[in-house]
């Protein structure tokens, strides 16, 4: 099951559906004080009852690493075959969370067509991959923030609208709460925006109402590569990243380096996908990279028809 277009509606009760005008990018006066509550923040105990507290979610965190795409969608499909399991025999499934950076890659969903490729595909400047995930083709690369939930939509709500919407508010909420940046969604298209440029590409797939994909967020992005294609298929739209609207304002915003930002904006989005989602986050370790290497390959190749 794939979908790739959204509608309006379906919203949870606190999406934010405000579409502020272009112009309007940002308020630079409350970043660094933000920033300082995101590197310093406490962790908080919950109020709610025993019996009433969110379901938990195990998430590895890689956000400082790049990962081969190959892996990282081999790995996901074998935690999807994994949690089918578990509802085929009737057991709990409980929600997993990769968050992590890729190599230079280019990937394509299901029914992606080869018109928006700027380069012949003999000659392709990186890898491409052709995924089931919804779609047209798209970039990712260092300092792109990739978040791959693979949530059992049956805790949740099984509705893909909705679950599309709820991907678009945990990015509308950290480009707010944390850069102040004025972020919105666009009628009739899937991801974030602010003002004319595309900050945020989301695409899924659902197998037995287990989600998995996810969304992609520019950080420091260097947005060269997006030049070689029409991302998303959409023209005549930019794509932006946040160093770059920063910069625009003339922020100061205190960190030195792209790792920095990149950490800032890891944690606003494990934040923020907490609330939306109601989900207690707990960081699950793993023993070393190569244990993706077990898992067989998803190799790259021509598009296929």
């Amino acid at each position: 099951m794939i979908l790739s277009t959204p509608s309006a509606g379906f919203l949870p009760s606190r999406l934010s559906t405000h579409r502020p005008p272009e112009s309007q990018r940002s308020h630079p006066q409350n970043i660094s004080y933000k920033f300082d509550q995101i590197l310093h923040k406490k962790p908080s105990g919950s109020s709610l009852p025993l019996n009433a507290r969110p379901k938990s979610c195990e998430c590895f965190d890689l956000h400082q690493n790049l990962i081969p795409y190959g892996d990282a969608w081999s790995w996901q499909k074998e935690i999807v075959r994994e949690k089918v399991g578990l509802i085929d025999a009737n057991q709990d499934c409980p929600d997993t969370l990769i968050v992590l950076q890729h190599h230079p890659v280019y990937t394509m969903g299901t029914n992606s067509t080869e018109e928006y490729l700027n380069f012949d595909l003999n000659d392709s400047p990186f890898p491409i991959y052709r995924t089931e995930r919804g779609g047209e083709v798209t970039y990712h690369g260092p300092g792109q923030l990739v978040m791959y939930p693979i949530l059992n939509l049956r805790n949740h709500k099984m509705d893909l609208h909705w679950y599309l919407r709820a991907l678009e508010e945990v990015v509308i909420r950290v480009l707010s709460s944390t850069f102040s940046i004025n972020a919105h969604r666009i009628d009739g298209l899937t991801g974030v925006w602010a003002g004319n440029q595309k900050l945020a590409a989301i695409g899924i797939r659902v197998s037995k109402w287990i989600a998995f994909h996810g969304l992609a967020l520019n950080v420091t992005t260097d947005l060269t590569p997006f030049n070689w294609i029409v991302p998303c298929g959409i023209q005549n739209r930019k794509v932006g990243n946040i160093k770059e609207l920063l910069r625009e304002v003339d922020l100061h915003t205190g960190f030195q380096k792209d790792s920095q930002l990149i950490d800032i904006t890891f944690e606003a989005l494990i934040q923020e996908f907490s609330e939306v989602f109601q989900l207690d986050i707990y960081h699950k370790t793993i023993p070393s990279l190569e244990f993706l290497k077990q898992i067989p390959n998803s190799p790259p190749g021509r598009s296929q028809r």
